[in-house]
């Protein structure tokens, strides 16, 4: 008995939504993080990528537990001498929520090419409209 492993072009994508409203913002990134990835699916293997496309709406209305609102940071560093920038959740948040929430979602994916090729099946949108009705979505239950 052999093996069965799928080739790059033998998996078909499918379309799910993803309502964020009220979820914890790390809870929800983990789950769609394993289905971007296809963990979810019986012929899942670590080397393709079989996973489907996410579409996330109401990013505007994701959650965070304790106070991570005002402490956590994200920093990020020109390349210069004293280019380090420091922004916390709430600034961030504030300014592109979805962002943050594809900022969770990709911290969770591998960094290979593999994981930044996962990353753009991700949609994310701040509020309940999104441009992908034509891909007939279907809803996710996480």
């Amino acid at each position: 008995m052999k093996t069965y492993i799928p080739k790059k072009g033998e998996a078909t994508g499918k379309w799910y939504l993803v309502d964020a409203s009220d979820r914890v913002l790390g809870r929800l990134a983990s789950r769609v993080a394993a289905v971007l990835r296809g963990k979810h699916r019986p012929d899942y293997t670590p080397s393709a990528d079989l996973g489907d496309h996410i579409v996330v709406v109401n990013a505007e209305r994701v959650r965070v537990t304790g106070r991570k609102m005002a402490q956590k940071t994200y920093y990020r560093h020109s390349g210069y001498p004293g280019g380090l920038k420091a922004e916390t959740l709430a600034k961030r948040f504030a300014r592109h929520p979805e962002d943050v929430v594809r900022d969770a979602v990709a911290g969770m994916l591998p960094k290979t090419g593999l994981g930044r090729h996962m990353i753009k099946k991700l949609k994310v949108y701040k509020g309940a409209a999104h441009r992908h009705q034509a891909q007939r979505p279907e809803p996710l239950d996480l």
